[in-house]
């Protein structure tokens, strides 16, 4: 009966078709949104090491700090992954970094460049020592082959002792993702979503009870995300968790990439109110882009596909900033409170990964081939209509 109930609702909300409309916008016409308000985010977590590996961002023509161009076009909240020992980012190069990317003093210092230019932040744990997403959710090799009492400790040790060491440095986030797009699950194959449902609960309810003691003295309570990939996979992900005991968070996030989704732009709205209302808690979509051009920047491959573009939004600096704008009304229309485009700084530089030199996302970012910053930036103090 539910999820007739669910289905009609869907059914109702598409047929009705009702979007924003956003107000004219021009260059006197600007809105500094706070995050609390909606969250203006973007993902930086490669910035730092493109900075360091000959990277240059600029605008109106001169050399800028790239937290300072999102901050002036209206960025709030900026997110940075972390993983727990990816020693890997170091190794990559010849000879060897000292330090490594995405570890804890890496995201120390994104944190830090943030808040001094007055943005929160979304810290996003991995719980691996490498990408985790849908087709892969690897246990870090310092915790493989613990029993999962031990595993869980250990998940509310790390968690616990990374927010604290962050408040003790001034970059207690405001925002903290319990996992990244765990369509499976986290820490496998103990955390397995699905095969092992009460297991993953254990361990991941031990991730969010970490969060929330570490913020008890602190002045800043982080709100918690729990990170799902594309829209049609989210009711079905939390329908019947809240019975089997996970209910202490705060915002369901997930991905929506015209890549992977089956789901029409100018249907979000109605997947976002569907969400919010059946779950009661606040949306956000975590990750998303889209593309300004097919061209490449370098020898590093682009992920990009040309033949799922969505209709009547080219792969142009227009049509890319068109899609952005269209996007985000469409998340505010259906009640919801964010949107981090993911890596729109991702430029070309000599910065490494397992896969090549370069960007293989610089056809998607925010700054053409030369650094510059493009139109699509403008989208996050664009004046939006929100509801009364």
């Amino acid at each position: 009966m539910r999820y007739i109930t669910i289905i009609s609702l869907l059914i109702s909300l598409i047929a009705a078709g009702c979007k924003p409309v956003p107000d004219d916008n021009n260059a006197n016409d600007r809105v500094l949104y706070t995050h609390d308000q909606f969250s203006m985010g973007a993902d930086l977590s490669y910035v730092n090491q493109i900075l360091d590996h000959g990277g240059i961002y600029k605008d109106s023509g001169t050399i800028q700090d790239p937290y300072a161009i999102f901050r002036k076009y209206g960025a709030n909240t900026i997110r940075l992954r972390l993983w727990n020992n990816p020693d890997w980012t170091r190794t990559v190069y010849n000879p060897p970094l000292t330090e490594m990317y995405n570890g804890f003093n890496d995201v120390k210092r994104g944190i830090l460049a943030a808040k001094a230019q007055g943005m929160a932040v979304c810290l996003d744990f991995h719980y691996s020592d490498s990408w985790a997403d849908p087709a892969k959710q690897v246990t870090p090799a310092a915790w493989t082959g613990l029993s999962l009492s031990v595993l869980r400790d250990s998940i509310y040790n790390y968690t616990l002792k990374t927010i604290d060491r962050l408040e003790a440095a001034g970059a207690m986030p405001e925002y903290v993702q319990a996992g990244n797009e765990i369509n499976p699950g986290f820490v496998l194959p103990q955390g397995n979503r699905w095969d092992k449902t009460t297991d993953f609960i254990f361990l991941l309810n031990g991730a969010i009870k970490a969060i929330r003691d570490a913020s008890v003295s602190s002045t800043i309570k982080p709100r918690i995300i729990i990170h799902i990939a594309q829209p049609e996979n989210v009711y079905a992900w939390f329908d019947g968790l809240a019975a089997k005991g996970l209910n202490d968070y705060d915002i369901i996030g997930f991905s929506y990439y015209y890549l992977w989704s089956g789901i029409p732009l100018n249907n979000i709205s109605n997947y976002v109110l569907l969400l919010r209302t059946s779950f009661n808690k606040d949306i956000m979509i975590m990750e998303t882009i889209y593309p300004w051009t097919l061209q490449n920047a370098d020898s590093y491959g682009n992920i990009v596909d040309s033949g799922k573009l969505a209709p009547g939004y080219p792969a142009t600096e227009e049509g890319q900033y068109n899609y952005i704008h269209a996007l985000t009304a469409e998340i505010i229309e259906g009640g919801g409170k964010g949107i981090f485009p993911w890596e729109p700084a991702w430029i070309t530089s000599s910065a490494k990964d397992l896969w090549g030199t370069g960007s293989s996302w610089d056809c998607n970012t925010f700054f053409d081939f030369s650094g510059s910053t493009l139109k699509g930036i403008q989208f996050m103090s664009d004046r939006y209509k929100f509801n009364e």
